[in-house]
């Protein structure tokens, strides 16, 4: 019986920016492979290029050279409008800066990436409405986000994140400007909606204790994978066990 293709699949891709005596190679040709329901943490010091990484990973930027595939299709060659709907249905994003609109309330923040989608109020507005309950926002849907704490607003943003139902959830640095109290909350979140949901997730991230939320941690230096290794001690799987 053979094995079943992984969700993702980057084969020899490399990144350059610039031509001629300016040009830098942020990625030298990067093999990665990732699987349905897996969480994989990206680490690596500042310009060891895993930003540039997690941008072709999300279809946030192309590849130079090489092959990236999301379930079995090629997308190195996708337009701009292509990659954009491609992140409008299958792919959901958390950042570190939150990037919630101010004066508008955490559920019609939630809507937004529904409302581009072309789905009907009533129905984005249940989604939502879910996706709020999921992170336990749901008693705060009606305020603003700046009415909320640093905590809330990025559980906000987690929940606008899962109401597209992505198959993959990208996370860039999700608990940056967080403290070690609510970082803990953000990530409890996240490694729960990993495990009962099965969104696979790929998060990039300096901070170690972070990291070891992921199941699977990715190492990147100097424009290459320097090591990929399970992680069987996680913080998730020793609360679970």
């Amino acid at each position: 019986m053979s094995r079943a293709k992984p969700l993702i699949q980057l084969q020899g891709v490399t990144k350059t920016y610039g031509t001629g005596s300016a040009a830098f190679e942020a990625l030298k040709g990067v093999d990665l492979e990732i699987e349905a329901g897996e969480f994989v943490a990206i680490m690596g010091a500042s310009g060891s290029g895993k930003s540039t990484l997690m941008n072709i990973l999300g279809c946030l930027d192309t590849p130079t050279s090489g092959r990236y595939l999301f379930g079995g299709r090629e997308l190195q060659g996708l337009s701009k409008e292509q990659r954009a709907l491609i992140r409008r249905h299958y792919l959901g994003f958390i950042f570190h800066g939150f990037n919630l609109l101010a004066r508008t309330s955490a559920l019609e923040n939630v809507e937004l990436p529904l409302l581009y989608r072309g789905m009907p109020r009533a129905d984005r507005r249940a989604r939502a409405r879910k996706a709020l309950d999921a992170v336990g926002l749901l008693r705060w849907q009606r305020h603003s986000s700046n009415e909320l704490s640093g905590g809330q607003q990025q559980r906000v943003a987690v929940a606008r994140a899962i109401a597209t139902d992505p198959q993959v959830l990208f996370a860039d640095e999700p608990t940056g400007n967080l403290d070690s109290k609510v970082t803990k909350e953000v990530m409890d979140l996240v490694a729960g909606l990993n495990r009962s949901q099965g969104i696979t997730v790929v998060m990039v991230t300096h901070e170690t204790a972070v990291a070891e939320y992921a199941r699977r941690v990715v190492t990147v230096h100097d424009g290459l994978i320097e090591s990929d290794v399970p992680n069987h001690t996680g913080r998730d799987e020793m609360e679970v066990a």
